[in-house]
């Protein structure tokens, strides 16, 4: 733990290839024996090379002004758009530093929270707008978003240990979304608890957030509203998801388990969920 605080802070410069060469070998040589420090650089590695890919779209999309502002707030500048007279390839610049100093702030709030879902929520800030348009034409930056809220949500539980029965998460269900779910009566069958419900902001809107517990493990049911999805089965940031369409409803389930595992959830929710 001494030695990760030691290389905490050379983390972004390293993924941005920054470091002298004696940081950077002592940054190599940590990484080989601590898989969450590596598991860190893969992550900021990846963040990079989105924003990266996307910085011309990134530039030329503009978030709404309550996104900007938490933008700014993370980036410690003034919610006022100082950037908007700039030209594209001086905007772009910007984002991709702003960036930086962003997902430095994140490693310094959180260290030690799970890389890859940080990653999926500093894409989703970062890129504003954009990200939201791109939820409803891909199901990979879909399911990303929701892989951090699964994360988010369940790092919360574990430090307020909070717990509902099936009815109080259908009467929250019922009067937060005014959807009349029955939940599976015998959970226990297929090794699953129940944990609770959370909403969580999605787009422009909120969407339900089932939590349970697979032999002790996360897993998270979510039910977007007014969404309709063909059935596929997508893997992204080390998470396993299966999505489906019941009714007006988009149905994802999410568990960092083996695929065959999360198929056998989806199909026992799929049939007790009514």
């Amino acid at each position: 733990m001494s030695e990760c605080r030691v290389i905490d802070p050379l983390v972004t410069p390293y993924v941005d290839g920054e470091l002298v060469d004696g940081d950077r070998r002592l940054v190599d040589a940590h990484l080989l024996k601590c898989p969450p420090c590596h598991s860190r650089v893969a992550a900021e590695r990846a963040v990079r090379d989105a924003l990266c890919a996307r910085r011309r779209e990134l530039a030329a999309k503009h978030a709404p002004p309550a996104l900007r502002a938490v933008c700014a707030r993370l980036c410690g500048h003034s919610s006022t758009d100082r950037h908007s007279a700039a030209p594209p390839d001086a905007r772009s610049g910007q984002t991709t530093r702003n960036a930086a100093r962003a997902r430095g702030l994140f490693a310094a709030l959180t260290p030690r929270l799970v890389p890859f879902a940080l990653a999926a929520s500093l894409v989703v800030i970062v890129g504003g707008a954009f990200v939201y348009q791109m939820t409803d034409a891909s199901a990979t930056v879909m399911t990303a978003e929701l892989v951090a809220d699964h994360t988010k949500c369940f790092a919360l539980n574990a430090l307020l240990g909070t717990h509902q029965t099936a009815t109080a998460v259908e009467a929250a269900m019922l009067g937060g979304f005014g959807w009349s779910v029955h939940l599976p009566q015998n959970p226990s069958d297929a090794g699953l608890e129940l944990v609770g419900e959370r909403p969580c902001l999605y787009g422009e809107g909120t969407i339900a957030h089932v939590m349970y517990r697979h032999n002790g493990q996360p897993v998270s049911l979510f039910m977007l509203p007014k969404t309709a999805r063909a059935e596929q089965f997508v893997e992204v940031l080390g998470h396993q998801a299966k999505i489906w369409c019941a009714g007006n409803r988009t149905l994802v389930l999410i568990a960092r388990e083996p695929r065959r595992n999360v198929e056998k959830l989806a199909e026992f929710v799929q049939a007790s969920l009514h």
